[in-house]
């Protein structure tokens, strides 16, 4: 037998579901804050244990200001090209671009262990060779001359070398190869030097410094030497604050 709904029970419901969207409907208070507005820029450069090792986003907590402040604006500018990144700066000032910069160059987290991979002793021995000593017949410096002794980046501008993915630096120096979308449309020293670097030395040196474990207590070197200051015035000047 159908029984009538009572109007009160009715009522009730509807006071109910009333109450539920006042809820939702209420602000919620998000803290004004960096870190709170990068949030975006997490969801790719979070932690390691989030991004893992298989991708190609690179750390950028603890690297240097300069460095980070010239990559913004090079995304922003279309000087170096990645959608995802151009739609994110698009509308952001130097000033803000700066802020987001100090952020990240101050933020401490800890670095993934060495990867663990299999190099022949030839490759091992011309990996180091190309680090610390480079080729000068071929014009072409030690990656310890503009990223330290301890290849951790020399501030303000230039990034360490040490605990990033081995597929990452293998992409970079493709990009810097080929003038990719990934880096930027205008040359640098660096485009210069992967230019004439071979595939078998670029594949051995990303694969020797992703095998190095991270020094303890380091960070970047003081400065870049005036001759190497005087080749990369591109990296140098570029990171000029306006």
């Amino acid at each position: 037998m159908k029984r009538d709904i009572p109007v009160t029970f009715l009522f009730a419901i509807a006071l109910a579901h009333a109450a539920g969207f006042a809820t939702a409907a209420t602000p919620i208070e998000v803290p004004n804050t960096m870190a709170e507005r990068v949030k975006p820029c997490v969801v790719c450069h979070g932690l390691e244990e989030k991004t893992g090792r298989g991708n190609y986003y690179p750390r950028i907590a603890g690297k240097p200001e300069g460095y980070l402040f010239n990559q913004l604006r090079n995304f922003r500018d279309g000087r170096r090209y990645y959608r995802p990144m151009a739609l994110l700066l698009e509308n952001l000032t130097d000033q803000y671009l700066l802020e987001m910069a100090v952020y990240f160059s101050t933020l401490e987290q800890p670095y993934p262990p060495p990867e663990r991979v299999a190099l022949l002793p030839a490759k091992t021995k011309l990996a180091q060779k190309l680090v610390n000593e480079g080729d000068p017949a071929r014009n072409i410096p030690a990656c310890t001359e503009c990223h330290g002794q301890e290849l951790m980046g020399t501030a303000p501008f230039v990034p360490g070398l040490l605990g990033l993915p081995r597929v990452y630096m293998i992409a970079q120096f493709g990009a810097w190869k080929s003038g990719g979308l990934m880096r930027g449309q205008t040359e640098d020293c660096m485009s210069e030097i992967a230019k004439q670097l071979t595939a078998e030395e670029t594949s051995a040196i990303a694969a020797w410094l992703a095998s190095q474990p991270v020094p303890r207590n380091s960070g970047p070197a003081a400065g870049l030497s005036a001759g190497m200051a005087e080749r990369c015035a591109g990296i140098v000047h570029g990171g000029a604050r306006r």
